[in-house]
């Protein structure tokens, strides 16, 4: 009578490695939910940066244009609303200088609340993701001629 020999694993060995890749799948998931919320600061930060730009540039714009511009300033075939030589803390001021698509259905990712034409004006730019209102920070329009908009510093505790 000749032996069968069976080839393959043992349940035994089967649970061990179920168990070992359970394991290591534990350890890998807090830091792949880190690289998100990094992503997500990384995405604040363009915006700011890109906000900033913006800004220095319609008001070097402005200030060129002579007669010196008024309640609006065309910037690569777009009218930008502009106040005090500054862009408008909202969707038709800085957020088109900058070339940021924001809104609630935004395929880029970003929103915005707040805002207004009105001198002092402030705007929230807000990155999509867990809180997205603790995942922002705020543009305020100037408050008078001669002075500067402010950039708040990020808010990333809900990123």
């Amino acid at each position: 009578m000749s032996k069968r020999f069976q080839s393959g694993f043992t349940l035994i060995e089967l649970i061990v490695v179920i168990i070992i890749l359970a394991i290591l799948a534990a350890t890998a998931l807090p830091r792949f939910a880190n690289l998100q919320v990094q992503a997500r600061i990384a995405k604040l930060n363009g915006a700011l940066g890109a906000m900033k730009g913006a800004s220095a540039l319609a008001h070097a714009a402005c200030l060129a244009t002579t007669p010196q511009c008024g309640a609006t300033l065309l910037m690569e075939g777009v009218n930008v609303t502009m106040i005090h030589t500054y862009p408008t803390a909202d969707a038709a001021g800085i957020v088109t200088a900058a070339g940021i698509n924001a809104g609630p259905t935004s395929d880029d990712g970003y929103n915005t609340e707040l805002g207004g034409s009105a001198a002092g004006a402030t705007l929230r730019m807000m990155v999509m993701g867990n809180d997205p209102t603790t995942c922002s920070f705020t543009y305020t329009a100037p408050t008078a001629p001669n002075t500067s908009p402010t950039f708040s510093a990020l808010v990333t505790s809900g990123c």
